[in-house]
């Protein structure tokens, strides 16, 4: 993953969270639907989230299942420190500052959970990195991916470009921080729901959908 996108999440670790709600016009639904779709029998099952930066999503997945023991792992070393601070009561969560697409993970997990994070990779990095991760899943495992997805045609695309603009510029937040959400999402690589579905199925996952839409912010989900 470029250091490009390390520097600008290394900026913005501080506010991150406060201003994610108001950068995702779904974000209640988005989140709402990832985490519903986490599931396991297991009390405490081994959990992997990738660009995990500030702990967010896994916080979330941490109220639901408590002795889940998480594994965080994200380029910007200051986006996990926020992570540390979040969860500095719990004793069961482990941190890697590294590039989740070159790292050899020693273990296998229950559950691999991600948010907008997959789509700063290139399209083969995607297709590489699904593979992967249904390596890393035990039999039985799930992945749980809240993205951003392309629109099926550039009309799409405009559309909703133009919908999340009107959406932040309305949300309160200041004039710097909504040019700098703008350029970060320079660096976004969106793959249409249909390519992402397909790369999922490649990887060998079965039970894949699309579970949610909303404009260009999806979630998707697979099985081993």
């Amino acid at each position: 993953m470029e250091l490009s996108v390390k520097k600008m999440f290394d900026a913005v670790a501080l506010d991150y969270d406060r201003q994610r709600r108001q950068l995702i016009p779904c974000f209640d639904a988005f989140y709402g639907m990832a985490l519903s779709l986490v599931e396991t029998a297991n009390p405490a099952p081994r959990i992997l989230d990738l660009g995990a930066g500030t702990g967010l999503f896994s916080s979330m997945v941490l109220q639901k299942y408590p002795d889940a023991q998480l594994t965080l792992i994200d380029l910007s070393e200051q986006m996990l420190e926020v992570a540390r601070q979040r969860f500095r009561q719990s004793g069961n969560v482990q941190y890697i500052a590294c590039d989740y697409t070159n790292y050899t993970f020693s273990e296998s997990f229950d559950i691999v959970i991600s948010s907008l994070s997959i789509h700063h990779l290139t399209h083969p990095a995607k297709k590489q990195l699904f593979k992967a991760i249904y390596q890393l899943l035990q039999d039985g495992g799930i992945f749980v991916n809240a993205d951003q997805v392309a629109g099926h045609t550039a009309q799409a695309d405009e559309y909703y470009r133009r919908r999340w603009l009107e959406s932040i510029n309305q949300s309160g937040l200041s004039r710097e921080a909504i040019e700098a959400s703008i350029e970060r999402r320079k660096l976004d690589i969106n793959a249409t729901a249909a390519d992402q579905i397909s790369s999922m199925e490649q990887a060998g996952f079965h039970e894949v959908d699309c579970m949610y839409k909303y404009f260009d912010f999806a979630v998707f989900f697979g099985k081993k």
